[in-house]
């Protein structure tokens, strides 16, 4: 009989550039294999600023998490597709402003669920956290297992950050936000972020990690972005590069990733 842990171990497949430890390993992390950090080197030498776009990225979060947990009141959030857990996740940034707030994560991959057991007994005495081993494709299981520590007759902060770009149909990414958003009460917010095709060098990148046996990542104009948020009233500064949302003066610098915030009216 195999334990739990020997089954997730039979899964981590460490011979597969996997997404999530590749940025992980872009991030500065410790949790990635050889094949990850091979296929993150061949990535980064066509579009160095692969590893900036990660860790812009956990500054994006943060700013998010403070403005909604702090501004807009919000005190739950689902996060979906939340990867390998580094430095201030989102529960630590939104209990650290209302101790009582609850956070469920939604993740698919094995190593991750290993750390989000390390994330459960980081939570305050006050708030709740939660992790949930779903896809996000299957919106239902997600929602009915968040339903078990969120009430959804209040306000939510969902976030989708940087994971949609492995779905090739836009039109199913628009099903799924629209799913997981049409279940909230107004006053919820959408965050949502990804890779843009702004640059040839971005373009590039995204070619070399298909090229080295990595899951596909496809690059979308912030145009077709915008459509996510359809039907919600986008915060200020609206749609924009992850760098210059609500960014501190000086600290504004170009990457090829955009999102927003909206508000469900």
């Amino acid at each position: 009989m195999t334990t739990p842990e020997e089954d997730l171990s039979s899964q981590l497949q460490p011979d597969i550039p996997h997404a999530a430890r590749m940025w992980n390993y872009w991030m500065g992390g410790k949790d990635n294999f050889a094949a990850d950090r091979a296929t993150g080197d061949a990535v980064a030498q066509i579009y160095p600023e692969i590893a900036l776009m990660a860790r812009y990225s956990r500054q994006f979060l943060i700013r998010v998490v403070r403005y909604l947990a702090a501004e807009a009141g919000i005190k739950q959030f689902l996060d979906i597709g939340t990867g390998l857990p580094t430095m201030q996740n989102t529960h630590e940034v939104a209990q650290g402003i209302h101790p009582d707030a609850k956070i469920v994560y939604v993740d698919n991959d094995p190593m991750v669920l290993v750390h989000a057991r390390a994330l459960l007994r980081g939570t305050t005495a006050e708030g709740a956290t939660q992790y949930v081993l779903s896809d996000y494709h299957d919106p239902e299981t997600i929602l009915t297992r968040a339903q078990e520590t969120l009430d959804f007759d209040q306000p939510i902060g969902v976030m989708f950050m940087g994971v949609m770009g492995y779905e090739p149909d836009i039109a199913v990414i628009r099903s799924i936000v629209d799913k997981v958003m049409g279940a909230t009460v107004p006053g919820s917010h959408l965050v949502f972020w990804d890779g843009t095709n702004t640059s040839p060098d971005v373009v590039a990148g995204a070619d070399r990690l298909a090229e080295m046996g990595g899951v596909p990542y496809i690059l979308r104009s912030p145009e077709e972005l915008a459509t996510v948020f359809e039907g919600t009233e986008l915060v200020e500064p609206g749609l924009t590069q992850i760098t210059e949302w609500r960014a501190e003066p000086g600290e504004v610098e170009y990457i090829d990733a955009y999102g927003a915030v909206g508000r469900k009216p």
